[in-house]
């Protein structure tokens, strides 16, 4: 790519917040964070998708979808990408939303 200010600028912050989240507490924060958020996010769709129930099923192919590609992207052999904190991200943010949707499940069984 060219090195336009644009790109420089790009480039300077992702330095600067690998520099910030390169503390472990910070990183933590930023997991536990993702954790919460997709325990919310869990929530929030089963409560949607619920809301009408023609969107059920939509809802729950495309969560597995996401979750798959979550796991091979995380968990996919020779090019894993197991290092990188945006993929530790999504997998905590994934772990929540998974998390969620047994606990909805729980709920709506009892």
């Amino acid at each position: 790519m060219q090195n336009t200010r644009i790109n420089r600028l790009i480039d300077f912050l992702g330095e600067q917040f690998a520099r910030w989240a390169s503390n472990p507490w910070r990183r933590i924060s930023l997991l536990v964070i993702s954790l919460l958020f997709g325990n919310f996010l869990g929530t929030a769709i089963s409560t949607i998708a619920g809301q009408s129930a023609d969107w059920d099923i939509l809802a729950a192919g495309l969560l597995v979808l996401l979750t798959e590609l979550a796991n091979r992207l995380v968990y996919g052999g020779r090019r894993a990408a197991a290092g990188f904190l945006w993929v530790e991200i999504l997998n905590a943010l994934k772990i929540g939303l998974t998390y969620s949707l047994f606990v909805e499940a729980f709920k709506l069984g009892s």
